[in-house]
């Protein structure tokens, strides 16, 4: 609650200050706090967002990075950093209450805005505009794949980017991830596998690819597929795929898929870190495929 809100309840601001002084609330913002000790919880990511928002006025909005978050836009690396949006003046004017706090001197129209937890926003589609312009092409193609899969965008969207994006500083080299942009992609990893066979001059042929036996029946569906030499790879990340019944039904699928003719290549987030290795491991296993 802000300072007001806990006056309006009935506490003076003596209390307030006390109730803050020896741990019993705990300050989020200026003015700001969370009415229960540190000890008992911590403040949640949505709650110091939020403190932010009330810490800085009914013109403030989450913006950038922060926007994503909220709208589970994914490929952004983590940070704790707070982006809030504000118009012009009430910008210049505005000390943010915490250090994590990046104030961004921004107008947007009603139009633009969205409510995301009862928080004001940028759209998903603004704030995809935005991110791009400030993050490089791997984190960047990332968060349109994703803005994509989760259907916060449709494929026209990429058009409207491009346009709202256009004489901004960074748009050269934005219109360039829109072109790689891919919504079947599933996840970061995903993405960055991909861009990582591209660079290496071994794309892949598909995407989610349904592998298939001679009568037709599903075996499995690939991340990344190369149909002629019957190669996929997997992009292994941690979640579910890492829980003990789904280690056991992946060896279960894998099997079925060797014993159908098709070599499995597994990668994980370390490995798109060296930009030779995917590229490497993709090209010998499509040079030792057997010819169909």
């Amino acid at each position: 609650m802000c300072r007001e809100q806990a006056l309006g309840c009935g506490y003076s601001r003596h209390e307030v200050d006390n109730l803050v002084a020896f741990g019993r609330w705990q300050s989020l913002a200026r003015a700001v706090y969370l009415p229960q000790p540190l000890w008992v919880t911590e403040p949640s990511r949505r709650q110091l967002v939020r403190a932010a928002l009330l810490s800085l006025g009914p013109a403030a909005r989450v913006v950038h990075g922060s926007a994503a978050e909220l709208h589970g836009i994914a490929g952004l690396p983590r940070s704790d950093e707070i982006h809030i949006g504000l118009p012009g003046v009430a910008a210049k004017r505005a000390r943010a209450g915490q250090p994590h706090v990046v104030l961004h001197q921004l107008e947007h129209p009603a139009t633009s805005l969205v409510s995301l937890g009862g928080m004001p926003a940028t759209d998903a589609i603004t704030t995809v505009s935005d991110v791009i312009l400030r993050v490089g092409r791997y984190p960047a193609v990332s968060v349109l794949d994703s803005a994509l899969n989760r259907g916060l965008l449709v494929a026209d969207d990429l058009t409207s980017i491009a346009y709202r994006i256009r004489r901004r500083r960074g748009a050269v080299a934005a219109r360039g991830y829109l072109a790689e942009a891919d919504g079947r992609a599933q996840s970061p990893l995903e993405t960055r596998t991909r861009l990582r066979c591209v660079d290496g001059r071994v794309p892949p042929d598909a995407l989610q690819l349904e592998m298939r036996d001679d009568d037709g029946h599903l075996l499995g569906i690939g991340d990344l597929g190369w149909r002629a030499p019957k190669v996929i790879a997997e992009a292994d990340g941690q979640g579910p795929h890492s829980l003990p019944e789904a280690i056991f039904a992946d060896r279960r699928r894998q099997n079925r898929l060797t014993n159908a003719g098709w070599k499995i290549l597994r990668f994980t987030w370390q490995d798109t870190l060296d930009p030779a290795y995917i590229p490497w491991v993709v090209r010998q296993a499509l040079c030792t495929s057997p010819p169909r």
